[in-house]
């Protein structure tokens, strides 16, 4: 006759520094006649908590989350009735493009440090709300590769290089204005100048901006016969921005030139085929065909006038908006 024999552990618990509890199964052995085995299985539970001493009944229940009924929404975001976060701006990703001539200001000096500090502290207010902004800068007010060339012996290539350099001057500039506000800023360029920044890598600019650092886009497209207003519809459609802020020294789009006729009109909305048309001089042809071609509205506001930025970026009604239709108030998503 055949004894048989099993062999098993008993249920075992130590305590440990660690805080989760947790459980599993650990198999019982049992021999039968040494030609058959079979397993059955034992809850074993394995309480981590050198705090926990009680008895047995209270070491199985498992700790639940605490969820505290006291937890606020981020910054920026509001709770509608049924407690879902909502956004309270238009735009999660924007392209601002800053001309050279409105980084002059008032044309005493090439560079105002009041109006890119206005700027740094604008996007400072915006950035705080969890909105993602690139900037891509002019060079207008230092060189502007157009109007020199063909003087002196210069090509177009060689001109719009010079043009290009200078938006580097400006975007260093801003760069260091909005760190010196404790805004984390990166420059990009579109040829490799390693000393002074890095070059344009669209993964890594995607991923800069997913970090809440504004990026600054400089030399254009780093080709010649390329505006800047072409760099910002292209840097915009590449990081899949979905607007294109240019600030200018104009309050947006009028019917006439508002310098040569007071009674000019400030047109609040505009469709590409508007501004194609009529020849508006918003952006060049290439610019604004980049942006209907990928459905990129743009937002052409003054950027003299206090607030103006950030209230662009979060798609309050400013200047002139052009491939969408206004709306009543902030989308609420």
């Amino acid at each position: 006759m055949a004894i048989p024999t099993s062999f098993s552990r008993p249920i075992s618990s130590f305590n440990a520094i660690s805080s989760p509890s947790f459980c599993f199964l650990k198999p019982n052995f049992v021999c039968q006649n040494n030609a058959s085995s079979s397993y059955n299985y034992q809850r074993l539970f394995v309480s981590c908590c050198a705090a926990e001493v009680g008895s047995s009944s209270d070491s199985l229940n498992l700790r639940q989350p605490q969820v505290s009924s006291m937890s606020m929404p981020p910054f920026g975001v509001t709770l509608n009735d049924s407690s879902t976060p909502k956004s309270t701006y238009r735009w999660r990703r924007v392209l601002l493009k800053v001309s050279g001539e409105a980084l002059a200001g008032d044309q005493a000096q090439n560079i105002d440090p009041k109006i890119t500090m206005s700027i740094a502290r604008e996007v400072a207010s915006v950035t705080r709300l969890g909105i993602e902004v690139a900037i891509v800068v002019g060079g207008g007010n230092i060189f502007r590769g157009a109007s020199w060339a063909g003087s002196s012996g210069l090509d177009r290539s060689s001109a719009d290089y010079i043009g290009m350099l200078a938006t580097v001057m400006n975007a260093i500039f801003l760069q260091a204005t909005m760190e010196s506000i404790g805004i984390p800023t990166r420059v990009q360029t579109a040829f490799r100048m390693s000393e002074v920044a890095e070059p344009y890598i669209r993964r890594r600019a995607v991923r800069h901006l997913e970090k809440g650092r504004v990026v600054i886009f400089a030399a254009g497209t780093g080709n010649p016969f390329f505006t800047t207003d072409t760099a910002a519809a292209l840097r915009c459609a590449e990081i899949n921005a979905e607007v294109v802020l240019k600030a200018t020294n104009v309050d947006g789009v009028y019917d006439d030139d508002p310098r040569c006729n007071p009674n000019a009109r400030l047109l609040n909305t505009l469709t590409y085929q508007d501004v194609t048309s009529k020849e508006l001089s918003v952006m060049d042809m290439t610019a604004i065909t980049l942006c209907q071609e990928n459905n990129i509205p743009v937002v052409v506001f003054n950027l003299n006038k206090p607030g103006n930025i950030s209230k662009a970026i979060r798609g309050e009604s400013v200047g002139t908006l052009i491939g969408e239709t206004r709306r009543s108030s902030v989308t609420q998503s």
